[in-house]
């Protein structure tokens, strides 16, 4: 993404979502791993972090996760 981190496209987002009262589910896939990167990823506005290799599975019930909070 030319200019953005996903860092800042969460911020976007977010900032459109305040009308909503289910805002856009959203997981950080990332190879930062330390859980520094992870808070730094929930406070940007994503719901889940995830470290990069991630399974298949691990994906799958991530986004199932999310779909169903968003409910």
């Amino acid at each position: 993404m030319p200019h953005v981190d996903g860092y800042e496209l969460i911020r976007r987002a977010r900032m459109l979502d305040r009308a909503r009262t289910n805002p856009l589910p959203a997981i950080a896939v990332t190879a930062y791993a330390r859980s520094e990167d992870r808070q730094r990823s929930l406070l940007a506005g994503y719901q889940m972090h995830l470290a990069k290799p991630v399974e298949a599975r691990e994906l799958i019930a991530a986004i199932a996760s999310l779909l169903h909070l968003s409910r």
